[in-house]
């Protein structure tokens, strides 16, 4: 193993401790006060599916890196010694189906079970539900498999005729390259019926990794292309809203009487359905003004939360409002860095991938010159607009959120700790 691979698992050990010590910073920072110190699988689970979703794209620039290893070696075999980057991207992804198919759903079950029922109903509902999940999905994944788990190679069927070995080596020269008096070989005179279709049966793993690739893509089209417009915008307009004083008592008091108001009103229609919960009518309509009374109460922490921005209290109230435009004015820093960076995707979106023939490179140039500065320089910088990418995803879901059959998913507020476990295993 050469010293550029040795110092490239290095960095990439690096990286995952530092990928999994930034989603248990994020775990910590925006879960509900309501789950802190309490369910712990859920949180293990969160963790898990983000550290996997986060190394699976800079898994990428991992590749990129790993095969400019043994670029430069002047042993042969030495591109043997590099990762096995095919073994490690199988790994991740079946890690990441088992979490999506298995592990998250059952969390997500177990977490939005009845909390009434004991811990072991609990897990014997979610395990009902993940079983029933898992044979379906095997029962498709098999019937898709023996139907069309197959690849198609196009190749180009080429025949020549024998020559006798040549005798002296004068006759070949830049203009002339073949064996006898032409001076093209087969490949370059071979017609067009010369090409074939190879039909070969894919392994079962490589198929299902396929096949979640595929579903992947028409998801990160559709939370991807939200949330590479609503990242960056939504930092900026953050700024742009941004309170531009401290508000007098007088609006503090009026605004915090009118907040306590609606408290009262929540806290009515919340002993409502303790009430009928008591009496078990705990029906369809039940659980949906159960999500609604929910929404509206994350409604109410968020605003709660706003005006004591507005009015900080307190011997720091100073040095807190000092802090929170230092705060508004790094996201408008960030928001403009990242529509630098997302404008610099579209762009390169429509010129190289939309246009046949591209028009230029564009990204794929400034990464390689970029190498060219340092050696992995265009790695970092190409492992960094993955990851933005990673973020823009995730800013995406949270910004449509989701009304699923059986669960509900809030939007993730920056700097608000309101979110709940259903919204991270969403993720």
């Amino acid at each position: 193993m050469g010293d550029f691979n040795l110092a490239l698992v290095i960095v990439a050990a690096v990286v995952c401790v530092l990928v999994f010590l930034f989603n248990v910073y994020l775990l910590v920072n925006y879960q509900h006060p309501d789950d802190a110190n309490q369910a712990y699988f859920p949180k293990v689970v969160v963790v898990l599916g983000l550290s996997v979703a986060a190394i699976s794209i800079l898994m990428l620039p991992a590749d990129v890196a790993n095969r400019q290893a043994c670029r430069h070696a002047i042993y042969n075999g030495a591109c043997n010694l590099t990762l096995p980057m095919k073994d490690l991207w199988l790994a991740i992804y079946i890690v990441d189906a088992v979490l999506v198919f298995f592990v998250i759903p059952f969390a997500m079950f177990y977490y939005e079970g009845d909390q009434d029922k004991s811990v072991g109903k609990r897990i014997k509902s979610a395990l009902i539900w993940v079983v029933t999940t898992g044979i379906v999905c095997a029962l498709v994944l098999g019937i898709l498999y023996g139907l069309i788990g197959k690849v198609d190679f196009t190749v180009r069927h080429l025949a020549s005729t024998t020559t006798s070995f040549p005798s002296s080596w004068t006759s070949f020269s830049s203009g002339h390259e073949c064996i006898g008096s032409s001076n093209q070989c087969s490949a370059y005179t071979a017609p067009a019926s010369a090409e074939k279709t190879w039909t070969m049966r894919t392994t079962f793993p490589e198929y299902v990794v396929a096949l979640a690739t595929v579903v992947g893509s028409v998801l990160f089209t559709i939370f991807g292309g939200v949330g590479i417009a609503c990242l960056p915008l939504g930092l900026i307009f953050s700024f742009i809203r941004r309170p531009k004083a401290v508000i007098t008592r007088s609006q503090y008091i009026k605004e915090a009487t009118e907040l306590g108001k609606k408290a009262r009103e929540l806290k009515k229609a919340a002993d409502a359905l303790h009430q009928e919960e008591r009496s078990g009518a705990k029906g369809r309509k039940w659980r949906k003004n159960v999500k609604a009374v929910e929404k509206e109460l994350l409604q109410l922490e968020e605003d709660v939360k706003l005006l004591e921005e507005m009015y900080p209290q307190g011997e720091k109230a100073e040095t807190t409002w000092a802090m929170t435009v230092l705060g508004y004015l790094a996201k408008f820093v960030l928001g403009i860095l990242g529509l630098i960076v997302s404008v610099a995707w579209v762009a390169h979106i429509v010129i190289y991938l939309l246009i046949n023939p591209p028009l230029s490179p564009f990204l794929n140039e400034v990464f390689i010159k970029l190498d060219d500065v340092w050696g992995l320089l265009g790695t970092v910088a190409f492992a960094f607009f993955c990851f933005y990418l990673l973020l823009a995803v995730i800013a995406g879901a949270m910004m449509l959120g989701l009304r699923l059959v059986f669960i509900t998913i809030h939007p993730m507020k920056y700097g608000v700790p309101a979110t709940t476990f259903i919204s991270f295993l969403f993720i």
